[in-house]
């Protein structure tokens, strides 16, 4: 472990989270998600439990019944040596020929895109968590912030008639 970094520790679910879209939620109308492994070369886990990994521009694509992950940026492992992964190579995503066909069929009608929602290890396995997902309209957006907001007034003014 790199000097000044912190280890992650798991939750309750013995899941250890390495990194979120965080936009995906305000660009996307989730409709259905799936959890699937992802082939990893070494020097790509190491810098995974480090926590370092970005899915800001990444986005599936389904080629030649395969599960594709592009555009994960897996930054080159610290301690590696010339054999070190490229961060920006495409990743094959691990599932099941019936689970891919079933979430092919979704993805594949008009306007429906697979984005990444989180990727994390769960009982030491990396695994990425795919999403079908539509995107959202300007209002759509400018909605979902205005019930957010109104779910935090309400919290805000129910701490404080509690205290």
């Amino acid at each position: 472990m790199a000097k000044g970094e912190k280890k992650k520790e798991p939750d309750k679910d013995g899941i250890v989270h390495v990194c979120r879209n965080r936009r995906a939620a305000h660009e996307y109308e989730i409709v259905e998600s799936l959890e699937c492994g992802i082939a990893l070369l070494g020097t790509e886990v190491k810098s995974l439990r480090d926590g370092h990994a970005t899915l800001d521009e990444a986005y599936a694509r389904i080629q030649k019944d395969e599960l594709w992950l592009i555009g994960c940026e897996i930054p080159e492992y610290w301690a590696g040596n010339q054999l070190n992964h490229k961060p920006k190579r495409e990743r094959k995503l691990l599932l099941h020929r019936r689970e891919l066909t079933k979430f092919a069929g979704k993805a594949s009608d008009r306007g429906f895109t697979l984005v990444p929602l989180r990727l994390y290890f769960k009982e030491g396995m990396a695994k990425v968590e795919i999403a079908v997902a539509r995107g959202k309209q300007t209002h759509d957006k400018r909605h979902s912030l205005k019930e957010a907001e109104a779910k935090r007034d309400i919290a805000r003014a129910m701490s404080r008639k509690r205290g």
